[in-house]
C-alpha cells in the first residue's frame, strides 16, 4: 500500500535523510521518500500495516526534528 502525507517544519535535506533512513528500518515498511523541496513523504508499506508503522514513522520523526510534523 503507498500512501503520501504532507511534512511540516522539516527544517534542511540533512534531516529528511535522516528520518527517512530511521523510516525505512520500521518493520512492514517497504520504501519510505522524503521529498525536502514539497515536504512531502511517500510511504510504501506491507497490507495491512499502515496505522502502526505511521504511528512509529512519526515517533522517528520526532526524535530526529523535534517541531516535524506528518499529516494526513
Amino acid at each position: 500500500m503507498k500512501k503520501s502525507y504532507k511534512i511540516q517544519n522539516l527544517c534542511c535535506a540533512n534531516c529528511a535523510r535522516k528520518i527517512e533512513d530511521g523510516m525505512k528500518k520500521i518493520p512492514g515498511v517497504i520504501d519510505a521518500k522524503i521529498l525536502f523541496m514539497v515536504q512531502k513523504l511517500n510511504l510504501e508499506v506491507e497490507d495491512g500495516a499502515l496505522e502502526p508503522v505511521l504511528a512509529e514513522a512519526k515517533k522517528v520523526a520526532k526524535k530526529v526534528e523535534p517541531d516535524c510534523e506528518i499529516i494526513g
